[in-house]
């Protein structure tokens, strides 16, 4: 086996990824990470995310996860659930322990649930509303409301075709 590089290379081996213990409910969909790189305040968040992040990943294949960086005053994880609901928790000056904690005993699944829902997990590819393609729910991102339908199926507006603004501006550039 070769040599794992990268900064602690440690926490994308399979017998790491396979030890977390925060396996999500399934009525979370969205979780984002909001922290500073080089603040105080936000140095729990940061080693939590470095070390707790891959695991997540791991284990929760329904959720989407992102991380902003040097956007926000105060650093805080912010979660969205299925049915539109947010929970903010407020992370401003907390450990990695604590917030590991914190999040274990508020949004994990319990023991007794765990277990049948992960195995049932492995076997079944579960809905993510952010995929597209072969066995999701949408094929295109054009199928949902309110986006730029593709122009297999209906002509665009001639001012997002790109040989049409092309033209125009010749035209313009000839007037």
């Amino acid at each position: 086996m070769p040599f794992l590089k990268g900064v602690a290379p440690i926490r994308y081996t399979k017998a790491y990824l396979e030890a977390g213990k925060l396996i999500l409910q399934p009525e979370i969909r969205v979780m984002t990470i909001n922290y500073n790189v080089n603040q105080k305040a936000s140095s729990g968040i940061y080693k939590f995310q470095f070390w707790h992040l891959p695991q997540i990943k791991y284990k929760n294949h329904q959720l989407q996860i992102l991380r902003f960086k040097n956007m926000t005053p105060t650093p805080f994880i912010q979660f969205f659930f299925i049915n539109g609901e947010k929970q903010i928790i407020d992370v401003h000056g907390r450990t990695q322990e604590e917030i590991y904690d914190h999040i274990h005993n508020t949004f994990c699944e319990q023991p007794a649930v765990v277990k049948p829902y992960y195995e049932e997990r492995k076997k079944d590819c579960l809905f993510n509303p952010a995929n597209f393609g072969y066995h999701c729910r949408h094929w295109c991102i054009c199928e949902i409301p309110g986006q730029v339908p593709c122009p297999g199926y209906s002509k665009l507006p001639d001012n997002m075709r790109a040989k049409k603004n092309k033209e125009m501006q010749e035209q313009e550039k000839a007037t």
